[in-house]
């Protein structure tokens, strides 16, 4: 069930995202993740303040973390920034 609770922000629009997340409160969700990496981050850290502003305004941040994630790169292993931003409804 947690899994089902994650949303990996990318290169879509960012109202794709929100949709998602509102979509996930509306079907019983007490609490979804919204994670990214690299030049992604601002993007979920815009997604969260969208849905707590504009759709879900008794929704909290729970938890954010931070850190490196390395990947698999063209040219070998890469560090890469990630962000995981915990929003629960109250």
């Amino acid at each position: 069930m947690a899994d089902q609770n994650e949303i990996y922000v990318g290169k879509k629009p960012v109202m794709n995202y929100v949709l998602a997340v509102v979509t996930q409160f509306n079907q019983g969700a007490k609490e979804v993740h919204i994670k990214a990496r690299g030049r992604a981050i601002s993007k979920a850290v815009d997604v969260a303040e969208i849905v707590r502003n504009r759709f879900i305004t008794d929704a909290k941040v729970k938890e954010i973390t931070i850190g490196t994630e390395e990947v698999q790169g063209e040219n070998g292993p890469t560090k890469v920034s990630a962000i995981d931003i915990v929003l629960v409804r109250e």
